[in-house]
Order: C-alpha cells, then structure tokens, then sequence
C-alpha cells in the first residue's frame, strides 16, 4: 500500500458467458475489447471461468472444458485448443501491451486426482442449518486464474482457495491467495476468486470478528489493489428495486472490514505510509442466467483506506448491462 501513487487504468470486463459454448464466448470477449486502444489500459479483468460458463453440476458435466495450465511461466505461446484461456489472454496482453487476468477450469496432472467423500451445502445461502450431504467426490480440476504480462510472459496462475458449492462437486481447492509484484502504477496485487471473500464452513463468520482472511492476506503483503474475479450470485428477489445490486456491493464491502474500519495504525505504519493505506479494491463480476442460477453483475471499485470507516464505492456497471468499461483510480 502507498500513500500516492499515478493512477491506473483498470479495464473490466461483465460478460454473459454462454455455458459451454468456449469459442463464442471468446469471440464475444474480443468484440467487447475491440475498442480498446494499445497502450490505453494497464490490466484487464475477466471473471470466474469467464469463458466456459460456471454451473456445472458435477465432475462429468465440466470435464470436456478444462483445460491445461501455462507449462512454464514464460512467453512461448499457449495453445489454441488445450488452452483457450490463456492463448486469448496471451494475445490481448500482447495487442494492448498491458496486464490481463481471467478466470479458467484448470485440468489436474494425472498425479493430483483424486476421489474424496466431501460434504457438499446444496443451498447456496450457505446458512448454518443448510441441508447437506456427504458425497463421493471426483477432483478433476481447479478453479483457476491466469496472468499475462504486457510481453506475452505468463506471471501467474492461482487456484481458488475457498469453495463454493458448485465448485465442490468437481474442483480441487488452493493452498492459500497468491499475490503479484508488477510494475507501477499496479504495483503489488493480490488476487481471489468469488468466494475466496468468504470463509468455508464450519468457521462462523461475524462482521465484528470476521475470520477476514483475505483482507487480512491484503494487510500483510501490503497490497495496493485486491482483485476478485466472481461468478457471484444477485441479491434476494426483494433488494432488486435499482440498476445496481447494492445488496451484493454492500456485502463486498462488509467482508473486507479489516482494509476500511476505524483502526489505529502501528507507529512503524505511519512512518512507512505517513497517511492511512489504501487499496484499490476490484471486483469483476458476470451477468446473466445459468442453468437457474443468476448473477448479481454489478462489477465495481472501491477504494478503502485504513481507518476510514467507510468504504468508497468508486464505479459499479448495472446488474445486467455485458460491456467492457475503463476505470482511472
């Protein structure tokens, strides 16, 4: 975190992916970004498996559309067909010169599957007294996210740590969030994937005691910008009475307490930052319909600044709108 730095160009992307339909999706994805002019940007964000789609109800159903990891990190150019992926996000980076990140079903090594007995929650309000069920579980993938550089050069790829539901019945979960030093303006990004913000079961969460585990991972690394690539469901039926989800913006905001909330900061802080910290907080969020499921769109920036007591909603699109919009913050 800096106390004043230039400010970044940070392109996001809210997209109605078609389940399954990887070419079309892609193709729909360039189109978007079409517009966009090298040099204009500094990082692109696509969703949580952004071009795949998400609700797959189990193992089967999403293995045909996994798809391999970067080999090595480095610039050969990945694959049109194993890896669709990162050969679009290779050849964006490469046209824009800038950063792009998105969200991918990642293909296990042979030597990482594994079938395992999980509980898996079957409502997705995640409540205590949620109906569950212990299940075989088949663990074909990961659900993952990929970074390329302004060079072609993949940085990164990260596997979502906290499960969702969905993702139980197929993904195999990450060992902990992953964090980025990149050039200014970016500088040090931290990277999860929807719910990452969250906490699996059984921890409890409050918002007085959290656990905050993903605030708290922004705080050590100290972290200029978090950024959330989701597949996060709307708000109940009866908070839908505006163009924006505020009830999911409000939720966002609530599980990143520890990176806004009244505090007073260590003597070695104030030193350091010689003014309250800031992150720049993006969530990029899909929009649409899936297999009954739909999405709260309404992808957003915030800024929170340590000991603020508020968070700083900076930009948000509407719920449903599908487009690509340039933020300087």
């Amino acid at each position: 975190m800096t106390s004043k730095r230039e400010k970044m160009r940070i392109a996001v992307v809210q997209m109605n992916p078609k389940i399954g339909q990887v070419q079309h999706n892609i193709k729909r994805a360039i189109d978007l970004c079409s517009g966009v002019k090298p040099g204009s940007v500094d990082l692109v964000c696509f969703s949580e498996m952004a071009f795949t789609g998400y609700v797959f109800p189990d193992a089967d159903s999403i293995e045909p559309y996994l798809e391999d990891p970067p080999l090595t990190f480095g610039r050969e150019q990945p694959s049109s067909i194993n890896s669709p992926t990162s050969h679009f996000c290779y050849k964006l980076a490469l046209r824009l010169g800038c950063h792009v990140l998105a969200g991918y079903p990642e293909k296990l090594a042979l030597p990482e599957y594994e079938e395992i007995s999980r509980e898996v929650i079957l409502d997705e309000t995640r409540a205590i007294d949620a109906e569950s069920k212990k299940m075989t579980v088949r663990e074909v993938g990961a659900n993952s996210a990929v970074l390329f550089g302004p060079d072609g050069t993949c940085l990164g790829n990260y596997r979502k740590t906290n499960l969702f539901e969905t993702d139980m019945t197929w993904a195999k979960p990450g060992t902990g969030f992953k964090s980025f030093q990149l050039p200014a303006p970016l500088n040090k990004v931290s990277l999860g994937i929807c719910m990452d913000l969250n906490v699996q079961p059984p921890a409890v969460w409050t918002i007085e005691d959290g656990p905050y585990e993903i605030a708290n991972h922004v705080i050590e690394q100290k972290s200029n910008v978090l950024v959330l690539l989701n597949a996060w469901l709307q708000s109940p039926i009866e908070e839908l009475v505006q163009e924006r989800d505020w009830g999911t913006l409000r939720y966002w905001a609530a599980r990143l307490r520890p990176l806004w909330d009244y505090e007073e900061l260590s003597d070695d802080e104030v030193e350091e930052y010689g003014q309250k910290p800031e992150t720049i907080v993006v969530m990029c969020n899909r929009t649409g319909e899936e297999n009954g499921k739909i999405f709260a769109g309404t992808s957003a920036a915030f800024s929170m600044r340590r000991g603020a007591g508020k968070a700083r909603l900076l930009h948000a699109m509407e719920r449903e709108a599908e487009g690509i919009e340039i933020w300087r913050v």
